[in-house]
Protein backbone atom coordinates (compact mmCIF):
# COMPACT_ATOMS: atom_id res chain seq x y z
CA UNK A 1 0.00 0.00 0.00
CA UNK A 2 1.73 3.48 -0.91
CA UNK A 3 1.36 6.43 1.02
CA UNK A 4 -1.19 8.05 -0.88
CA UNK A 5 -3.55 5.64 -0.29
CA UNK A 6 -3.53 6.23 3.36
CA UNK A 7 -5.28 9.37 3.50
CA UNK A 8 -8.85 9.70 2.72
CA UNK A 9 -9.75 10.99 -0.80
CA UNK A 10 -11.19 14.55 0.22
CA UNK A 11 -7.27 15.12 2.29
CA UNK A 12 -5.50 14.20 -1.10
CA UNK A 13 -7.78 16.21 -2.73
CA UNK A 14 -7.60 19.48 -0.63
CA UNK A 15 -3.55 19.03 -0.37
CA UNK A 16 -3.26 18.79 -4.24
CA UNK A 17 -5.69 22.24 -4.12
CA UNK A 18 -3.25 24.30 -1.69
CA UNK A 19 0.43 23.05 -3.59
CA UNK A 20 -1.48 24.04 -6.74
CA UNK A 21 -3.00 27.92 -5.27
CA UNK A 22 0.14 28.18 -3.18
CA UNK A 23 2.71 28.28 -6.32
CA UNK A 24 0.63 30.34 -8.25
CA UNK A 25 -0.86 34.37 -7.58
CA UNK A 26 -4.15 32.40 -7.29
CA UNK A 27 -3.45 31.94 -3.88
CA UNK A 28 -4.07 35.66 -2.49
CA UNK A 29 -7.12 35.54 -4.59
CA UNK A 30 -8.83 32.56 -3.06
CA UNK A 31 -7.43 33.63 0.06
CA UNK A 32 -8.55 37.23 0.57
CA UNK A 33 -12.41 35.67 -1.22
CA UNK A 34 -12.68 32.69 0.49
CA UNK A 35 -11.61 34.66 4.08
CA UNK A 36 -14.45 37.68 3.35
CA UNK A 37 -17.01 34.77 2.35
CA UNK A 38 -16.58 33.13 6.09
CA UNK A 39 -16.47 36.20 7.66
CA UNK A 40 -19.70 38.07 5.92
CA UNK A 41 -20.97 34.73 7.04
CA UNK A 42 -20.13 34.88 10.77
CA UNK A 43 -21.32 38.74 10.51
CA UNK A 44 -24.80 37.90 9.10
CA UNK A 45 -25.14 34.65 11.45
CA UNK A 46 -24.77 37.09 14.26
CA UNK A 47 -27.36 39.47 13.47
CA UNK A 48 -24.56 42.19 11.98
CA UNK A 49 -22.76 42.73 15.33
CA UNK A 50 -20.60 45.25 15.43
CA UNK A 51 -17.52 43.53 17.07
CA UNK A 52 -18.15 40.88 14.30
CA UNK A 53 -17.13 43.48 11.91
CA UNK A 54 -16.31 41.31 8.41
CA UNK A 55 -13.05 43.29 7.78
CA UNK A 56 -11.52 42.39 11.08
CA UNK A 57 -12.66 38.48 11.02
CA UNK A 58 -11.08 38.52 7.30
CA UNK A 59 -7.92 40.21 8.28
CA UNK A 60 -7.70 37.81 11.30
CA UNK A 61 -8.09 34.67 9.11
CA UNK A 62 -6.14 36.07 6.11
CA UNK A 63 -3.25 37.06 8.54
CA UNK A 64 -2.81 33.67 10.55
CA UNK A 65 -3.06 31.20 7.07
CA UNK A 66 -0.38 33.38 5.88
CA UNK A 67 1.60 33.04 9.37
CA UNK A 68 0.67 29.28 10.01
CA UNK A 69 2.03 28.51 6.11
CA UNK A 70 4.76 30.40 6.16
CA UNK A 71 3.89 32.19 3.15
CA UNK A 72 5.36 36.03 2.23
CA UNK A 73 3.00 39.16 1.88
CA UNK A 74 4.72 39.58 -0.99
CA UNK A 75 4.13 36.37 -2.86
CA UNK A 76 0.61 36.78 -1.74
CA UNK A 77 -0.33 39.82 -3.02
CA UNK A 78 0.40 38.74 -6.26
CA UNK A 79 -3.07 37.17 -6.44
CA UNK A 80 -4.89 39.91 -3.59
CA UNK A 81 -3.72 42.80 -5.76
CA UNK A 82 -6.53 41.74 -8.68
CA UNK A 83 -9.14 42.74 -5.74
CA UNK A 84 -6.82 45.60 -4.60
CA UNK A 85 -7.08 47.40 -8.42
CA UNK A 86 -11.25 46.72 -7.96
CA UNK A 87 -10.91 49.46 -4.88
CA UNK A 88 -10.69 51.94 -7.49
CA UNK A 89 -13.82 50.93 -9.23
CA UNK A 90 -15.58 50.43 -5.87
CA UNK A 91 -14.63 54.07 -4.50
CA UNK A 92 -16.43 56.11 -7.73
CA UNK A 93 -19.11 54.31 -7.31
CA UNK A 94 -19.83 55.51 -3.98
CA UNK A 95 -20.88 58.53 -6.14
CA UNK A 96 -23.85 56.93 -7.56
CA UNK A 97 -25.98 57.67 -3.92
CA UNK A 98 -24.49 60.68 -3.36
CA UNK A 99 -26.32 61.56 -6.97
CA UNK A 100 -29.40 60.88 -6.23
CA UNK A 101 -29.34 62.57 -3.01
CA UNK A 102 -27.68 65.57 -4.35
CA UNK A 103 -30.21 68.55 -3.95
CA UNK A 104 -30.72 68.07 -0.48
CA UNK A 105 -26.98 67.76 -0.05
CA UNK A 106 -26.70 71.09 -1.78
CA UNK A 107 -28.95 72.06 0.64
CA UNK A 108 -27.23 71.20 4.10
CA UNK A 109 -23.65 72.17 2.13
CA UNK A 110 -22.54 74.45 5.20
CA UNK A 111 -24.00 72.32 8.08
CA UNK A 112 -22.07 69.39 6.23
CA UNK A 113 -18.55 71.21 5.96
CA UNK A 114 -18.65 72.60 9.71
CA UNK A 115 -19.11 69.07 10.62
CA UNK A 116 -16.57 67.63 8.57
CA UNK A 117 -13.86 70.20 9.49
CA UNK A 118 -14.49 69.67 13.05
CA UNK A 119 -14.13 65.90 12.99
CA UNK A 120 -11.10 66.55 10.97
CA UNK A 121 -9.24 68.77 13.73
CA UNK A 122 -10.53 66.03 16.33
CA UNK A 123 -8.32 63.78 14.58
CA UNK A 124 -5.55 65.20 14.39
CA UNK A 125 -5.37 66.80 17.84
CA UNK A 126 -6.34 63.19 18.75
CA UNK A 127 -3.24 61.95 16.94
CA UNK A 128 -0.97 64.48 17.96
CA UNK A 129 -2.01 64.06 21.77
CA UNK A 130 -1.75 60.31 22.07
CA UNK A 131 1.86 60.73 19.83
CA UNK A 132 3.30 63.35 22.69
CA UNK A 133 1.76 61.49 25.47
CA UNK A 134 3.61 57.99 24.30
CA UNK A 135 6.92 60.62 23.31
CA UNK A 136 6.65 58.93 19.95
CA UNK A 137 9.40 60.11 17.59
CA UNK A 138 9.07 62.09 14.48
CA UNK A 139 8.28 59.93 11.35
CA UNK A 140 5.66 58.15 14.05
CA UNK A 141 3.70 61.51 14.30
CA UNK A 142 3.78 62.12 10.96
CA UNK A 143 2.62 58.18 10.03
CA UNK A 144 0.02 58.58 12.43
CA UNK A 145 -1.27 62.04 11.64
CA UNK A 146 -3.43 61.46 8.28
CA UNK A 147 -4.98 58.04 10.38
CA UNK A 148 -8.82 58.98 9.54
CA UNK A 149 -8.19 59.46 5.83
CA UNK A 150 -8.34 56.95 3.51
CA UNK A 151 -5.35 54.52 3.54
CA UNK A 152 -4.19 55.50 0.29
CA UNK A 153 -4.14 58.58 0.76
CA UNK A 154 -3.02 58.59 4.10
CA UNK A 155 0.11 56.40 2.86
CA UNK A 156 1.10 59.14 0.58
CA UNK A 157 0.50 62.01 3.17
CA UNK A 158 2.06 60.37 5.25
CA UNK A 159 5.44 59.66 2.87
CA UNK A 160 5.29 63.53 1.91
CA UNK A 161 5.47 64.95 5.58
CA UNK A 162 8.26 62.45 6.60
CA UNK A 163 6.19 59.70 8.04
CA UNK A 164 6.56 55.69 7.28
CA UNK A 165 3.87 54.70 4.20
CA UNK A 166 3.42 51.31 5.94
CA UNK A 167 2.43 52.58 9.66
CA UNK A 168 0.22 55.39 7.80
CA UNK A 169 -1.72 52.19 6.42
CA UNK A 170 -1.81 50.44 9.54
CA UNK A 171 -2.72 53.23 11.20
CA UNK A 172 -5.90 54.00 8.83
CA UNK A 173 -6.76 50.45 8.88
CA UNK A 174 -6.73 50.05 12.76
CA UNK A 175 -8.84 53.47 12.78
CA UNK A 176 -11.24 52.26 10.47
CA UNK A 177 -12.12 49.19 12.11
CA UNK A 178 -12.13 50.36 15.26
CA UNK A 179 -14.27 53.30 14.17
CA UNK A 180 -17.05 50.63 12.72
CA UNK A 181 -16.34 48.26 15.32
CA UNK A 182 -18.08 50.88 17.87
CA UNK A 183 -19.84 53.53 15.77
CA UNK A 184 -22.77 51.57 16.59
CA UNK A 185 -23.09 51.26 20.77
CA UNK A 186 -21.35 54.74 20.95
CA UNK A 187 -24.04 56.82 18.36
CA UNK A 188 -26.74 54.96 20.12
CA UNK A 189 -25.21 56.10 23.92
CA UNK A 190 -25.14 59.52 22.19
CA UNK A 191 -28.95 59.68 21.35
CA UNK A 192 -27.86 60.26 17.71
CA UNK A 193 -30.77 58.90 15.57
CA UNK A 194 -30.38 60.65 12.03
CA UNK A 195 -29.22 58.00 9.57
CA UNK A 196 -27.67 61.14 7.69
CA UNK A 197 -26.01 62.39 10.82
CA UNK A 198 -24.59 58.73 11.84
CA UNK A 199 -23.07 58.22 8.22
CA UNK A 200 -21.40 61.27 7.82
CA UNK A 201 -19.74 60.75 11.77
CA UNK A 202 -18.83 57.49 10.63
CA UNK A 203 -17.71 58.65 7.20
CA UNK A 204 -15.31 60.88 8.76
CA UNK A 205 -14.28 59.35 11.39
CA UNK A 206 -13.27 55.76 9.49
CA UNK A 207 -13.09 56.08 6.08
CA UNK A 208 -14.11 53.39 4.07
CA UNK A 209 -14.30 50.37 6.59
CA UNK A 210 -16.68 52.47 8.26
CA UNK A 211 -18.84 53.69 5.17
CA UNK A 212 -18.77 50.11 4.37
CA UNK A 213 -19.95 49.45 7.61
CA UNK A 214 -22.38 52.04 7.61
CA UNK A 215 -23.83 51.06 4.64
CA UNK A 216 -24.91 47.57 5.48
CA UNK A 217 -26.95 49.21 8.36
CA UNK A 218 -28.92 51.69 6.48
CA UNK A 219 -28.47 53.18 2.28
CA UNK A 220 -28.86 56.49 3.65
CA UNK A 221 -26.18 56.52 6.54
CA UNK A 222 -24.13 54.79 3.67
CA UNK A 223 -24.43 57.54 1.22
CA UNK A 224 -23.51 60.34 4.03
CA UNK A 225 -20.74 58.53 5.20
CA UNK A 226 -19.15 58.24 1.38
CA UNK A 227 -19.27 61.59 1.22
CA UNK A 228 -17.79 62.27 4.52
CA UNK A 229 -15.09 60.14 3.78
CA UNK A 230 -14.36 61.77 0.19
CA UNK A 231 -14.34 64.80 2.08
CA UNK A 232 -12.12 64.22 4.58
CA UNK A 233 -10.16 62.49 1.89
CA UNK A 234 -9.43 65.62 -0.46
CA UNK A 235 -9.40 67.90 2.97
CA UNK A 236 -6.70 65.60 4.58
CA UNK A 237 -4.81 65.90 0.77
CA UNK A 238 -4.77 69.44 0.79
CA UNK A 239 -4.05 70.34 4.47
CA UNK A 240 -2.28 67.72 6.00
CA UNK A 241 0.73 68.69 4.99
CA UNK A 242 0.56 72.29 6.06
CA UNK A 243 -0.69 70.86 9.58
CA UNK A 244 2.68 68.87 9.65
CA UNK A 245 5.05 71.48 8.81
CA UNK A 246 3.41 73.57 11.70
CA UNK A 247 2.69 71.08 14.10
CA UNK A 248 5.72 68.93 13.52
Amino acid sequence: MNARTTFPVGLENLAEIWVYLSATPLFGLTLTLVAYVLADAIYQRTNKFPLANPVLIAVTIIISVLTLSGTRYEAYFQGAQFVHFLLGTATVALAIPLARLWKELSERAIPLLVAMFAGATVSVAVAIGVARMLDAPPQMVASLLPKSVTAPIAMGIAEQIGGSPTLAAVFALSTGILGALIATPLLNALGVRDWSQRGFAVGVAAHGIGTARAYSVNPRAGAYASLGMGLHALLGALLLPWVAKLLL
